[in-house]
């Protein structure tokens, strides 16, 4: 029986409800695993479980109860062995894996696709494996695993990114904004560095650091969720 995106879909869902550990590792050949989970290992968990095959991990000739499965390792992959397609795309795929790069420092994020704009993901701490949707949120590719089978529904789907999100980049962000950012990670005892409005690889771990403590998503990026916890409102215009 082939495995598809659609299976690999129904089996995420599975899921939900379950519990968020940050560098969990999923044993890929237990099909009985229900958690602990971070959002890699959760998706080459799914994938190992569809088609038997490794994908995301450190190693994918290794044994599979011990795979270390990294959103880093899934971008390698996607490039060498993937088949990348754009993320409007992966929302119209039932079952596409959408990732988030890494930044150095940082574990980047992948969820699956449910074809209509919505994800099954390992979240955070706070929220555990969830449904969420694409929709305002940063993503840098859609990635399609093969040997399976995937499905495109018809139809546009809106994931418009949100306006503003303060992240590590070469040249770096530098604002009002990310001077805010830094006084509010420094008053909630992290150290961002200089107070000099650049966001800077200190930033970027204190950042990390923050979400890490406040059970978020631990990617290095000020979008919403971490500008609210923050304290802190993003605008777009007070940036370059």
């Amino acid at each position: 029986m082939s495995s598809t995106g659609a299976s690999l879909l129904r089996a995420a869902k599975r899921h939900v409800g379950e519990k968020y550990v940050l560098g969990a590792v999923a044993p890929k050949n237990n099909s009985n695993w229900e958690g602990p989970w971070d959002c890699a290992e959760f998706v080459s968990w799914l994938v190992f479980q569809s088609c038997g095959r490794l994908y995301g991990c450190n190693r994918n000739d290794t044994n599979p109860a011990a795979a270390d499965a990294f959103t880093g390792f899934w971008g390698r992959d996607a490039r060498s062995q993937g088949k990348i397609i754009s993320v409007e795309k992966a929302a119209r795929t039932t079952g596409a894996a959408v990732l988030r790069l890494p930044q150095p420092g940082a574990i980047g994020h992948i969820v699956i696709s449910d074809g209509n704009g919505g994800t099954v993901e390992a979240h955070s701490t706070k929220r555990g494996v969830i449904e969420h949707t694409l929709a305002n949120r940063r993503w840098d590719m859609g990635v399609l695993v093969a040997p399976i089978e995937f499905e495109e529904n018809e139809g546009p789907i809106e994931v418009s990114p949100p306006s503003t999100v303060i992240r590590l980049t070469q040249p770096p962000m530098r604002g009002i904004t990310v001077r805010q950012i830094q006084q509010a990670l420094k008053e909630a005892g992290f150290h961002p560095g200089k107070i000099d409005a650049i966001f800077g690889p200190m930033t970027h771990a204190a950042v990390v650091a923050f979400q890490i403590s406040h059970r978020l998503v631990p990617d290095g990026e000020v979008g919403k969720q971490t500008a609210r916890a923050l304290g802190v409102v993003l605008d777009a215009r007070r940036y370059p």
